[in-house]
């Protein structure tokens, strides 16, 4: 007689086997995530290697093309010989929050959320955190040990893999040197593959975020970070993006000039585990305003850690700097906070120098009876270590102080980005506003701290002194910058810069004015003197009293990286449009002023004068009267709606 199991072998071997097969491809299927409305999906994979790769659609067409994934650790190895140990089920996640600083002041966003986690041949695990929302999608590491002991990141491998045909939008990342990296270099125009070319300094890669033109030019993609904290360095492109392969490098060793960094032999990301490393994240549109109104790095951000935010205000800044570099006298400190009084500005900034000119609290005395709130510039240094920099917070507190700019960070190193944090946090115990110089660029930093008002890490208007090629590019890089750099977090351009430096400005005064409109930044801070402002036509004048410096809504209207770019904005019952050229031609533009101009009898646009770099010409229409309107050359508009 047959044993009943040797019988059923065959029959037994062909489910197992079957099952077997059947479970890898349901694992294989199940390993995506697509956004609640299908439009956007990351999809990743094991080759049979057991190397993990993704790619991104968005309506079904490549944005990302294959890329791979992966970390290599000083103990342990995640880029090949990897399998799938474990999916969760899909997450909707809600994303509900408001920005005080923002083109639009409330969010409410949803997202399909998914972890994957793989292990290796040794059976360390690492996971895969998966998140995809109308905006785009994003992806993170992270290790789930929890014994507690301390790994280092070699190298990771993740690329973003464009297509040849697209074009891009990249700023060159500085190599380290007196005052670099500090994301302060020109967006060039480029395609997949090319050289790092057009920098201001030299360079060893390329910044995020980095801005692309694809699927034919029927999408745009902008390749960011988000969430990174003390856990984790700041994140560059590097140079060699051969086949359109662009992959992430780590913050380099010498990036120390300007902070007492210990020397080391590597700058590796070190953390004890469990480690949650930052998102990287890709956010999709189907136009280029999609990605300049994006949220999508502050949806993936923390959330506020500072419970009480009623005593955050943004607002606006006379400053004395740009037109009185030399002169730290009380009595030129005293002019500006003046101004800002005039003007009903919230702040003064005393730059640095300041401490003189304040013997015996003349000038912080001065802006308290003004009712004008005092920010004060500091070197980095000052602040890096913990007690050095608690003690400096509650003595300017004490002082009467309000918010602190701090300057000469040069550096993505971990130990930096862990400082930044540790500025934040103990900045709000004190209820003390921040704002960045000489920095890397926010990442979604402004929705974990929202006093962290705004930052540099933008080529501003102090370029006016330094930079030969600022004057011809200014323009075009007002209408790259708003797609990229204003993306990722407040952007301190220090606008409004109409007296003529060294290299002397093309833009228009009127471009230079929309320039305070167009960028988003917690705190304005306005160039140029008294004698300026005092100058200026009474409608410009009242038009600069009664902007805000952060805003409820905002619409794209025209949205072109490099060449043209006009938003609708509005905060309560204040309602503008403002355009700017990028080009060195005349620029036509038809505007539907009924639709923008709902509940107003009439508008005021204010254009170029007869001195088009001085003057400025002010007309008033009613709202159902057309308006044809053409932007001179590196010039701009803003229209007013007035009840």
């Amino acid at each position: 007689m047959k044993n009943r199991f040797t019988s059923r072998f065959p029959f037994l071997l062909f489910l197992i086997v079957s099952f077997m097969f059947t479970g890898c491809k349901v694992a294989e299927k199940s390993l995506y995530v697509k956004s609640k409305h299908d439009s956007n999906q990351i999809t990743v994979w094991l080759d049979k290697e057991g190397a993990p790769y993704y790619k991104v659609t968005h309506g079904g067409k490549p944005i990302i093309q294959d890329s791979p994934l992966g970390l290599s650790c000083d103990d342990q190895d995640f880029t090949s010989g990897l399998s799938v140990a474990g999916i969760s089920p899909i997450e909707e996640k809600r994303e509900q929050y408001e920005l005080k600083v923002s083109s639009y002041k409330n969010i409410d966003h949803v997202f399909n959320r998914k972890s994957i986690t793989f292990k290796n041949k040794q059976g360390a695990t690492m996971v895969l955190d998966l998140a995809a929302g109308d905006e785009g999608v994003a992806f993170r590491y992270r290790f789930p040990d929890s014994e507690g002991k301390s790994r280092k990141i070699k190298e990771e491998v993740t690329g973003f893999h464009i297509d040849a045909a697209a074009k891009g939008w990249l700023q060159p990342y500085n190599k380290a040197g007196d005052y670099t990296p500090g994301y302060e270099d020109f967006y060039v125009n480029v395609k997949p593959g090319d050289p790092v070319n057009g920098e201001r300094n030299p360079s060893n890669g390329w910044c995020m975020p980095a801005l692309f033109n694809v699927n034919d030019t029927k999408s745009w993609v902008l390749i960011a970070e988000s969430g990174t904290d003390g856990s984790f360095p700041g994140c560059h492109l590097q140079p060699d993006s051969s086949g359109g392969m662009y992959k992430m490098a780590f913050a380099e060793k010498d990036e120390k000039y300007t902070l007492p960094l210990a020397d080391k032999v590597n700058v590796w990301p070190e953390a004890s585990l469990p480690w949650v490393m930052p998102w990287r994240v890709i956010i999709v549109g189907d136009n280029a305003g999609d990605i300049l109104l994006s949220t999508l790095i502050t949806d993936l951000a923390p959330a506020s850690k500072i419970e009480d935010t009623s005593w955050i205000e943004p607002g606006k800044a006379g400053w004395s700097w740009w037109s009185h570099p030399d002169d730290h006298s009380p009595e030129i400190y005293k002019e500006f906070t003046d101004l800002s009084a005039s003007f009903g500005f919230e702040y003064t900034l005393f730059d640095a120098g300041w401490e003189k000119a304040n013997s015996d609290g003349k000038i912080i005395d001065h802006a308290a009876a003004k009712g004008i709130k005092p920010l004060v510039w500091g070197y980095s240094s000052e602040y890096f270590e913990p007690v050095k920099r608690k003690s400096r917070f509650r003595q300017l507190a004490q002082m009467g102080v309000k918010g602190v700019k701090i300057d000469f960070w040069c550096s993505d190193r971990q130990e930096v980005l862990a400082a930044l944090q540790s500025v934040f946090e103990d900045a709000a115990k004190e209820r003390l506003l921040v704002n960045l110089h000489g920095t890397t660029i926010p990442r979604g930093w402004h929705r974990t701290w929202p006093n962290f008002m705004t930052a540099e890490a933008i080529l501003g208007t102090e370029s006016y002194f330094y930079e030969p090629r600022f004057p011809e590019k200014a323009a075009e890089q007002n209408t790259v910058l708003p797609f990229t750099r204003n993306v990722a977090g407040p952007a301190d351009y220090t606008p409004f810069a109409l007296t003529m430096r060294k290299y002397p400005r093309l833009n228009t005064g009127v471009h230079e004015l929309a320039m305070a409109m167009i960028y988003t930044s917690g705190i304005i801070h306005f160039a140029d003197s008294k004698e300026v402002f005092d100058a200026l036509p009474v409608p410009v004048k009242d038009l600069i009293k009664e902007m805000p410096a952060t805003w409820d809504t905002t619409e794209a209207v025209i949205a072109e990286p490099g060449k043209a770019l006009v938003l609708y904005r509005q905060k309560g019952s204040l309602s503008y449009i403002v355009g700017i050229n990028g080009t060195n031609t005349n620029l036509p533009v038809k505007l539907d002023l009924a639709k923008y101009g709902k509940g107003f009898s009439k508008f005021r646009v204010i254009t170029e004068g007869n001195d088009p770099l001085m003057d400025f010409k002010t007309q008033t229409y009613p709202v159902a009267a057309g308006l044809p309107l053409t932007i001179a050359p590196k010039g701009g508009f803003i229209i007013q709606f007035v009840k």
